[in-house]
């Protein structure tokens, strides 16, 4: 009802009530909301004197009597109320309308749910404590927050600061980061994050938290840890271990709180008996190193010891250390696999719950006796591409959600058309629908390492929504017309399309056919059978094609990159697993060019759908935004391109994209994957927005140097697509069809819903890293570290720290700390054969090197991008997730036979032709320029032609041996 709403709100805050509100919405709970206070017979005006708690709730029961009246007394009505005093007063006075409190409603409602029971009886539980503590303690353990109108006076004012917390996960005691956002920030001169120093200074605010900071004198300030650390628990840090002192503030209040459900690890026997008396109060550790630990009343404690366990946080008062929570249900075993994903899940608050009935009632029939056919009224208004055009897809092996295919064909004119064939699942989801509901509540599909858990019903995701070949599909299609030499856009053609994609190809067979390898024309289904006349004709039809867009993505691609666009780098490893599902190995992702060729028609597409919806929505269009990156975060990418010698200029993305094409060291691609590879992880996150909330010089997306872009090209896997399908749709089909009104979101209502997805999808990033490294965990922890030469590899330090360097391994994709200080205070020794061992010593540490000098006198030397052994080890932890441990072996590579072959020819061919490449594109801008200042004869031209193999077919060379990494990033 309206006034219990209202209620929330008064006793609880706008939080509450707004998720409340939030939850009646969402019509997947078939709520609704009865606006009581306007109907004639159910309004009571407040008395003189009458408290607003004892107002509401006559007004609440008056209104559940009239509605027990209304339906004629034929369905009872319950009002669930704490207050015994009401439940006295109402409790016999209507038949039919039961006054009680909510365990009572559980005991003779829902006698059987024991999970509810219990969860029931965990909050009761949890309160009595949480009162009784109050009432114990008098002394207070935190300073009290401010009240809302002094924050938000002195944000304002600029006497403080707001922002969101983030806690440093290999610090967590000690240091976390306040990013500034909110009005208060835009007027000071501060240029870097807020260290919040302690758990005093934190005061109660957990990770994640938008907190209001008061900045500390400059005399207070205090610098970051660069020391590494293994989760430590202390509470200080030696002095000798911190950088530069950096703004440092204290929280004096909290604007949101965002807590969630925590997986937890009760205490095992052993530390049970040390935490005291009562043995009802149990400390739980945190799965999450940023959360604090939480006290929880429960009599099953003994009974979970062994398993993961998920709680909620009640509160968190002054008086206390640790914050109060309740315990709601039980995940599984420690270290067991489905139990480790389950806490996965929980912890980034990802749904996997199965489809409802009533949204599956929503999907069409598709079944091997009744499959799914094409409406012949439906096909009257779409474009048939059947049988003019050669659609084709290019997928990863095993790809069920095909949601993409490509065509290229020669028009009667001589111009190319390039297609790009986009799923038209908006047709099978109705905006609102209990399917639209879901979809938007997921945002997105979660690909986990082993798993993923889709955001549509499989029989939309690998059915009739997935591009499969051979059969008739409803498509959204983008069609240009390019210019036959030039590959410029001649004009664009949005519609609603029938097509029958003829090969569904996997990327390594469509770059076996970009380089004439005629040995996986076998993996190509869909010309077996055929007599080999058809077949050859087939096949040079379908070479044609890809070589084809292939030139037209190179096309695309030298104009992005004349632009400014970024090429970087990012660590991507499939786990291969066994027939019985076991891990065998760990693969790094190959690049090949057709990944680029696939990708840059997606970035094309996706950039003319982004200029279309803006110019017909200019005020509620859903787009995607790449801010610029803070130049600090630059730091460390520039001192260790220095220490190569190589200069980084970072003032553009132009700028840094050439720099870090010439920071390439011929005698090592490493370096260079790890310059991007920093860059990258210097690089802010792209966000989807709507048009209406921010100036238009913003819409601009930094890493594709594009001025606007989107994401249309995956209404399968996200949710932000089907709402730029909903919107190119009403754009395009306005004035020949209805109204399209109902699929238009206001800016307000599109603002939230990219809020929403854009924290959705930094759930899916990091559920997917969290279960690759799980995975990384399970296949290192079933060999021996000692004999299993597959845990011995070459690593390449990227960074120097005061007591160790951090190590990327390329042959696992790993990036982890290897220590050269232990914690009896030995340091790391290397003898002459290159093995290591520990010894009493120090540490020295420079800019681009770090010196370990034994008591002896032996003293060796690791610099930035050196090659080092490592043993890969697993640290496992009972409370945590188990994490990869690096220990150095010696000080020289590791080589393997295979690995050494590869790179010297690799690095031979390649290093010639970036030579001869840049070269010849030197003597074309000298051409280029004496061509501007005077007017050449035509033996000048002749002489200024270049002899022998052309600049574009040495490019057509450099770019097969490219190391490219395309994966779609969260900055894309």
């Amino acid at each position: 009802m309206q006034t219990a709403c209202q209620a929330v709100q008064h006793q609880k805050g706008r939080r509450q009530y707004n998720k409340l509100r939030n939850l009646l919405k969402d019509p997947r709970h078939d709520c609704t909301v009865f606006a009581n206070e306007f109907h004639q017979h159910c309004y009571l005006p407040r008395e003189k004197g009458e408290s607003m708690e004892k107002w509401q709730t006559r007004n609440i029961y008056n209104a559940a009597a009239w509605y027990h009246n209304h339906c004629l007394g034929q369905m009872p009505v319950v009002m669930v109320t704490e207050d015994e005093d009401a439940i006295r007063q109402y409790g016999n006075e209507t038949e039919g309308v039961f006054v009680i409190s909510f365990k009572h409603y559980l005991d003779n409602f829902w006698p059987d749910l024991k999970a509810a029971h219990e969860l029931f009886d965990s909050i009761v539980q949890a309160r009595r404590e949480r009162e009784s503590e109050s009432q114990e303690n008098h002394g207070k353990e935190y300073p009290e927050h401010l009240p809302v109108e002094v924050l938000e006076a002195g944000i304002k004012s600029g006497r403080y600061l707001q922002g969101a917390l983030n806690v440093n996960k290999h610090r967590a005691q000690l240091e976390a980061f306040v990013r500034l956002q909110g009005v208060g920030s835009k007027d000071t001169e501060l240029q870097s994050d807020i260290l919040i120093y302690g758990t005093k200074a934190r005061n109660r605010a957990i990770h994640g938290d938008v907190v209001v900071v008061e900045l500390l004198p400059v005399h207070e300030w205090k610098g970051r840890t660069v020391a590494l650390c293994e989760n430590e628990t202390e509470d200080k840090a030696p002095a000798d271990t911190t950088g530069d002192p950096m703004p440092t503030g204290k929280v004096v209040g909290i604007i949101q709180k965002n807590w969630r459900d925590y997986v937890v690890t009760f205490p095992s026997k052993e530390e049970s008996q040390s935490q005291g008396r009562n043995a009802q109060k149990v400390l739980v550790t945190p799965w999450d190193y940023r959360i604090p630990k939480i006290r929880i009343s429960t009599q099953q404690a003994e009974a979970l010891q062994e398993y993961r366990v998920v709680v909620r946080i009640d509160s968190w008062e002054s008086t206390s250390l640790y914050p109060n929570g309740h315990f709601v249900r039980v995940l599984g075993r420690i270290g067991d696999l489905e139990g480790e994903i389950a806490a996965i899940l929980v912890e980034n608050s990802i749904c996997a719950a199965p489809f409802s009935e009533i949204q599956m009632s929503e999907m069409p029939v598709s079944s091997p006796k009744n499959p799914w056919k094409v409406s012949p009224e439906e096909a009257k208004k779409r474009l048939d591409l059947r049988d003019t055009h050669l659609i084709f897809s290019i997928d990863p092996k095993g790809c069920e959600d095909v949601d993409d295919a490509l065509s290229v064909r020669t028009l009667p004119n001589g111009n190319l058309e390039l297609g790009v064939h986009i799923a038209d699942v908006t047709h099978f989801v109705a905006a609102n629908s209990y399917t639209d509901v879901e979809a938007r509540a997921r945002a997105t599909t979660y690909y986990l390492a082993d798993r993923r858990y889709d955001m549509l019903p499989s029989v939309l995701s690998a059915d009739l929504c997935s591009l499969l070949s051979g059969v008739d599909r409803y498509a959204v299609s983008v069609l240009w017309e390019l210019e036959k030499e030039s590959l410029e856009t001649l004009r664009v053609q949005y519609t609603r399309t029938l097509i029958r994609s003829a090969y569904k190809l996997e990327y390594e067979t469509a770059q076996g056919l970009l380089d004439g390898d005629t040995s996986v024309v076998g993996d190509i289904l869909e010309l077996k059978g055929l007599e080999e006349g058809a077949r050859q004709e087939k096949l040079a039809e379908l070479v044609w094609a890809i070589s084809k867009l292939t030139d037209i993505a190179r096309h695309v691609r030298a104009k992005r990159d004349r632009c400014g666009a970024l090429e970087l780098e990012g660590i991507e490893i499939r786990v291969q697993l066994d027939d019985k599902r076991n891990i065998h190995d760990l693969i790094p992702k190959q690049p090949l060019e057709v990944h680029e060729t696939v990708a840059e028609c997606m970035i094309l597409a996706n950039h003319w759908v982004a200029k279309r919806i803006s110019e017909d929505f200019p005020l509620q269009a859903l787009l995607r935004q790449h801010p610029p990156p803070r130049q600090e975060f630059f730091t460390e990418l520039r001192e260790c391109a220095s220490a190569k010698g190589f200069s980084i200029d970072t003032r553009s993305n132009k700028a840094l994209a050439e720099s870090l094409d010439r920071a390439n060291d011929p005698s090592d691609p490493i370096v260079n994957k790890l310059l991007r590879s920093m860059a990258t992880h210097a690089m802010s996150n792209a966000l989807y927005f709507s048009t209406g909330s921010c100036p238009e010089e913003q819409f601009h997306h930094y890493g594709l140097a594009l001025e606007k872009y989107t994401h249309f090209t995956s209404p399968i896997r996200r949710y932000a697509d089907i709402v730029v399908h909903r919107l190119l749709m009403a754009a395009t089909l306005r004035g020949t069809t209805g109204d399209v009104k109902d699929n238009i979101i206001s800016n307000k209502d599109l603002e939230e819903l990219c809020r929403h997805i854009n924290n959705r999808n930094r759930a899916a990033q990091r559920a997917q890293k969290q279960s690759t490294e799980l995975f990384q965990c399970m296949y290192f922890r079933d060999r021996s570290a000692e004999s299993d030469e597959r845990c011995v590899a070459d690593g390449v330090i990227y960074s120097i720290r005061t007591n160790g360097v951090l190590v990327f391994v390329p042959r696992y994709g790993i990036k982890g700390a290897a220590y050269m200080k232990n914690k009896e205070g030995l340091v790391i020794s290397c003898q002459g054969a290159g093995s290591c061992q520990w010894k009493p010593g120090s540490l020295h540490r420079a800019q681009h090197k770090i010196t370990s000098t034994t008591t002896t006198g032996d003293s060796m030397t690791l610099s930035l991008f050196d090659h080092i052994t490592v043993r890969i080890l697993v640290q496992s932890s009972r409370c945590h997730a188990e994490t990869i441990k690096l220990e150095i072996i010696s000080n020289t590579p590791h080589h393997t036979a295979d690995t050494e072959a590869a790179q010297r020819s690799l690095h031979g061919v390649k290093s010639e032709l970036v030579k001869e490449v840049s070269q010849s594109a030197e003597e074309a801008q000298r051409a280029q320029d004496r061509a501007r200042l005077e007017v050449m004869d035509e033996e000048s031209r002749q002489f200024c032609q270049t002899k022998g193999p052309s600049l574009y077919q040495l490019l057509e060379e450099i770019r097969e041996l490219a190391l490219l990494d395309v994966t779609e990033d969260i900055r894309t």
